[in-house]
């Protein structure tokens, strides 16, 4: 894309932002490099990694690549097969960690371009293993580099205590005492002498490695220390040796691994581009634009990005009935930053950044983006500010066409304003037939009147507080802006008469033009103002509707509350009143059943059903043998059905309790132990003299029947990809009941991988269900994490 442009919309300052959000040089160089694409499948792959990153950094706060260091000098080195020195291989150690610790966390399935990473992070264990026993974390060798550097470190230890202890016994010495300046030990030359006085030399026989400058005192070894010296000295190179081999070793161990080394430490630094993204994300309470294949630009509540302290939002629109945006307004009332917020925010989303505007924001992806933008007046070219600005735009005219994005400044400023606004006018009308989206700014009355009569072109106006004198950032689109010059002036202090006189000086096309536009903003503001009172009205019914639904869904909560318990307290009683009959009629069947026995039986059996509620009280009558009014009833027309009662369907030969009633659809759910069916209220009679099992289930016979007709229709498998979530779910539940019915043991529920919301949703509503009895995700060969496999009960 055009670099001018992109430097002209400040899209360097963003990269800077971004840079000093990454975590090492790698990561750095990669942001400072981010430029705007044209492709949109790498538009839209740059939004994903940001959405990712966002999403985890927002899950998991701590993750990233603390620890990892910028190995690759030290890769390409070792790859040379030069020697790495410790620090070097502390660093590969270090990152080796970092990658380590961030790989399971790219694992989620829910994010496909960071998994896609992970397979390029390689912790390589034995290089991290062989590192931690060689070095300690300050860059020293261990003795347990190697086999035989121990047992070399302890013979440098012993020769030295050797070789100390018996210069310290020379030193304490009567013989060399009074030969001695000091009674010390000293190193020179890497060899350990004594200090000998000049004249005192010819007492101490030995090898003079040094004198002190006054020549007054001489630098002896002894003769006597010289092979427990060399001894040392010996044992001493033999420990670099091994040291150095050790370290050529280890340099070639992480010369043969450097095409996964180098693979790692790109994906870290991708992975921490990625990061910096997200976290420059949030921290401008940015959002993901909607790519839109149209050219048309919808900003909603945009801010630019270089502002600070309160930014005062603005919306943008262009594309969408008009192809040319003719932005006018007084001076510092927010134009240019209107062109400028548009620009870059463009250029942030082709670079893959989630921009500081509200969610529903749409943009294209532009081929090009080309900005006239600021003062560009050269004295070192001889340029005034009119032939700069033409200079700049004759390579953007030579470039614009569809696809493209034309910003211009102050479009035909700096020269005569009648041929100026000729000039921009002739300009606009190439732009809009080249098939480009344009967007420039002017103070031109006769640009104003051409984007008003022009197809394609349509006037927008900043608004500006005239008490305050300031503009408040806010775009109108539709209307021009006047360039409030004499009010600005009034209100500057300027004395009327003056502006009285400058006004009389307009000419009288002048004066009717800019009373018309007074005129349109008045009635534009009524009508944006009665606009927001109907938008409040709304929101307002919204909320109400909400509160109605959410005090219906409780009601009908409460309501299906009330008739759980009802039913389950019915069930209590009527298993409590069979134990009473049974017992009484064993005492009868002894003969030990007394009148008052029986009476007390009958009274509590009484107390308990009255405490029932009406529907429950007919149930549990029917159960314990009194259903006379029932059956009654049910012979003297069509039965007024209720919740509780016991029902047959003669369409089906289906008996059971009436869990649910649709009186609209005129549809009825029995209900027998686990099973359920919907059925016609016509087909259904009176069945209170039937005695359910003790279990509530169904006879044998119903099961029987379902089982046979429902296993000859219902599938091992329900494929639920594509499905909306509530949609899903009913489905689940009415196929989990077909499959009870059906007597399918195990059935296997597909939903594919996706974001996972679907396949949260289908596991947690199967766990819950009451004819379920496990739920799991599939192995490899039943489909894997893409299906769930259900035991139904």
């Amino acid at each position: 894309m055009d670099p001018r442009s992109i430097e002209l919309l400040e899209f360097p300052l963003v990269r800077a932002r971004l840079a000093e959000r990454t975590s090492f040089a790698p990561s750095r160089r990669l942001a400072e490099a981010l430029a705007p694409e044209s492709d949109p499948v790498l538009v839209a792959r740059g939004l994903d990694e940001t959405d990712e990153a966002r999403a985890l950094i927002e899950e998991k706060p701590g993750v990233g690549i603390s620890g990892a260091r910028d190995i690759g000098p030290a890769i390409e080195r070792a790859a040379r097969g030069g020697r790495l020195d410790a620090e070097q291989f502390l660093d590969v150690w270090a990152t080796l960690d970092a990658v380590a610790l961030l790989k399971p966390h790219l694992a989620d399935a829910r994010r496909p371009l960071q998994r896609e990473l992970g397979r390029l992070l390689h912790p390589l264990p034995a290089i991290s293993s062989t590192l931690a026993r060689s070095f300690d974390p300050a860059g020293e060798l261990l003795d347990t580099a190697s086999p035989r550097l121990g047992g070399l470190r302890a013979a440098v230890r012993v020769a030295f205590d050797r070789l100390r202890r018996r210069l310290e016994s020379l030193v304490g010495s009567a013989e060399l005492g009074s030969a001695l300046q000091e009674p010390i030990v000293t190193l020179r030359n890497g060899r350990y002498v004594v200090p000998v006085k000049a004249e005192a030399k010819g007492r101490v026989k030995g090898i003079v490695h040094d004198a002190s400058g006054s020549g007054q005192t001489l630098f002896i070894e002894p003769l006597v220390v010289v092979e427990l010296g060399n001894a040392w000295r010996e044992a001493q190179v033999a420990e670099k040796e091994e040291v150095d081999r050790i370290l050529d070793e280890l340099s070639a161990l992480v010369g043969a691994n450097a095409v996964p080394l180098r693979e790692t430490l790109g994906a870290l630094a991708r992975f921490d581009l990625w990061a910096a993204k997200g976290q420059l994300a949030g921290e401008m309470g940015a959002t993901r634009p909607e790519t839109t294949k149209r050219q048309e630009v919808e900003l909603l509540s945009a801010r630019h990005p270089g502002l600070t302290g309160r930014v005062v939002p603005t919306d943008i629109r262009l594309g969408d009935g008009f192809t040319a945006l003719v932005v006018t307004g007084p001076n510092t009332g927010g134009k240019t930053v209107t062109l400028r917020t548009l620009g870059l925010l463009s250029l942030m989303h082709q670079a893959g950044l989630h921009i500081p505007a509200a969610g529903g924001s749409r943009l294209p992806v532009f081929k090009d983006v080309f900005a006239d933008i600021g003062d560009e007046q050269s004295i070192a070219q001889s340029l005034s500010t009119f032939s700069g600005h033409m200079r700049s735009i004759i390579r953007i005219v030579d470039a614009a066409g569809p696809g493209t994005l034309v910003l211009l400044d102050e479009l035909g400023a700096g020269t005569d304003p009648t041929e100026g606004s000729a000039l921009a006018q002739a300009l606009l009308d190439h732009f809009i037939k080249a098939g480009a989206l344009v967007a420039a700014t002017t103070h031109y009355a006769e640009l104003k009147a051409y984007a008003h009569t022009t197809p394609g072109a349509t006037n927008a106006s900043v608004e500006f507080d005239i008490e305050t004198l300031s503009p408040t950032y806010r775009l109108t689109i539709g209307l021009p802006g006047g360039s409030q010059a004499f009010a600005i002036a009034e209100r500057l202090g300027l004395p009327g008469v003056l502006v009285a006189d400058a006004r009389s000086r307009l000419s009288e096309a002048q004066q009717t033009f800019e009373a018309t536009l007074a005129r349109i903003r008045e009635v534009e503001g009524e009508t944006t103002e009665s606009k927001a009172r109907a938008r409040e009205a709304e929101v307002r019914a919204g909320e109400a509707l909400r509160a109605a639904a959410e005090e219906r869904r409780r009601a009908q909560q409460a309501r299906a509350d009330t008739e759980r318990i009802a039913r389950e307290q019915a069930v209590r009683i009527v298993d409590e009143l069979r134990t009473e009959l049974e017992l009484a009629r064993k005492a009868l069947e002894r003969g030990t059943l007394t009148v008052p026995a029986i009476d007390a039986v009958l009274e509590r059996a009484e107390d308990r059903l009255d405490r029932l509620p009406s529907a429950a009280k007919r149930r549990a009558r029917a159960a314990t043998g009194d259903g006379g009014a029932a059956t009654k009833a049910a012979s003297s027309g069509p039965p007024a059905w209720h919740v509780g009662d016991m029902a047959r369907s003669t369409a089906g030969g289906w008996t059971g309790r009436i869990a649910e009633l649709d009186t609209s659809k005129q549809r009825a759910t029995l209900e027998a132990g686990a099973m359920r069916i919907s059925v016609d209220l016509a087909d259904l009679e009176r069945a209170d003299d039937v005695n359910p099992p003790a279990t509530g289930g169904a006879s044998g016979t119903n099961v029987a029947q379902l089982r046979l007709a429902r296993s000859r229709s219902v599938p091992m498998s329900l494929d639920l990809r594509g499905a909306r979530v509530d949609e899903a779910l009913t489905a689940l539940d009415r196929y989990l009941e077909d499959a009870s019915l059906a007597g399918l043991a195990r059935v296997t529920v597909i939903h594919g991988m996706g974001t996972g919301a679907l396949r949260d949703a289908v596991r947690s509503d199967a766990a819950a269900h009451p004819l379920v009895k496990t739920v799991r995700a599939g192995e490899r060969g039943e489909g894997g994490d893409g299906v769930t496999v259900v035991e139904v009960g």
